[in-house]
C-alpha cells in the first residue's frame, strides 16, 4: 500500500513548489558554477569491512571502500585549535574541522549517501589534499535552518574532523 502524498501548503499563498524549485536551482547554479568547491567522498563499504567479532572494531587494514565520488558543496574550514595532549604541557596544533553544506537534491542525483565514518578529500591547492572523517552526517534536517521557510528541507550540514596521513591517505 502506498502512502498518500499530502501537499505542503503552510505557506502556499506566497510560496509554492515552483518558487521552491526556482530558488534551489539558482542556489545550485551559484554553488556549482561560481563557487565550484569539489570534494571527493570515500564511502566505507560496511558490508566488506572486516571487524572484530567481540567489540565490532575494524581490524587493521580491514576497511574497504566503495569507489570514490566527486560532489559539489560549500566548504568552510574552521580555525585550528591549539590544545594540550591530556594533562601534559605538550601542545598540538591541528587543522580545524570542516563544515560542508550540500544540497540534498545533488546527493540524490548522484545516488550517494554520506555517513558517519566516511572520509572526504578537500583540495586546498592543486597539489595538496586534506582528508577529513565525517563525525556528523547532517541527517537531521527538520530544523528551520535546513528548511526553506519551514516549507521543505533542502540541504544538509556535514561536519568532519581532520585526519592524519597515518589514518587515511586516499585510495
Amino acid at each position: 500500500m502506498t502512502q498518500p502524498r499530502v501537499p505542503i501548503s503552510r505557506i502556499g499563498k506566497f510560496f509554492g513548489v515552483e518558487d521552491y524549485d526556482l530558488d534551489i536551482s539558482m542556489g545550485e547554479e551559484w554553488l556549482h558554477g561560481d563557487m565550484n568547491f569539489t570534494l571527493v567522498l570515500y564511502r566505507v563499504n560496511r558490508i566488506q569491512t572486516k571487524t572484530d567479532d567481540v567489540y565490532g572494531e575494524t581490524l587493521s587494514d580491514g576497511i574497504k571502500f566503495l569507489p570514490p565520488v566527486e560532489f559539489k558543496a560549500f566548504v568552510q574550514v574552521m580555525a585550528p585549535e591549539n590544545k594540550n595532549l591530556g594533562n601534559s604541557k605538550i601542545g598540538q596544533l591541528e587543522p580545524g574541522n570542516i563544515r560542508i553544506s550540500v544540497y540534498q537534491k545533488h546527493l540524490d542525483e548522484l545516488e550517494i549517501e554520506i555517513n558517519n565514518g566516511d572520509y572526504i578529500g578537500y583540495y586546498e591547492t592543486e597539489n595538496r589534499v586534506r582528508y577529513y572523517s565525517v563525525n556528523n552526517d547532517g541527517r537531521v534536517v527538520s530544523d528551520n535552518k535546513h528548511t526553506y521557510a519551514g516549507y521543505k528541507p533542502f540541504y544538509r550540514t556535514i561536519m568532519a574532523s581532520y585526519v592524519t596521513d597515518n589514518e587515511f591517505r586516499g585510495l
